[in-house]
């Protein structure tokens, strides 16, 4: 440190270079990590689901022991296929995970397309 504060560097722009690659290597690590999270259903679901993903949990994160939840607004095919889903509120670190993950969750065949709410819970214990 010494030598980047003899190279020009000064110490506050040190610490904010310091800090942006911190944030960095965060939001990295919690696009590759796999890792496990909790899933919560609720309001008004008439649909099952028949097939789930666990969403990855950034492991980073969850050392530090960074916790938080998901809620989605989810559109389901006749199928029982998701095809869109979209964010209603929560933790924005776990947004990317969670949606990937649903995106891939089957529900049963039903006769119209319907919307169905989640909340997906990353416990880090």
């Amino acid at each position: 440190m010494t030598n980047l504060l003899l190279a020009g560097w000064t110490d506050s722009a040190l610490k904010n270079a310091l800090a942006s690659l911190g944030l960095i290597l965060l939001l990295f690590l919690a696009l590759v990590s796999p890792a496990t999270a909790q899933v919560k259903r609720e309001g008004g679901l008439t649909r099952k689901v028949v097939r789930t993903v666990e969403p990855d949990y950034p492991t980073i994160v969850r050392h530090a022991h960074i916790g938080g939840s998901v809620r989605l607004n989810v559109t389901v095919l006749e199928s029982g296929d998701v095809v869109k889903v979209e964010t209603m509120g929560g933790n924005p670190i776990f947004v990317e995970s969670a949606t990937r993950a649903v995106l891939k969750w089957k529900y049963t065949r039903a006769a119209a397309q319907t919307k169905e709410e989640v909340q997906i819970n990353f416990n880090p214990d």
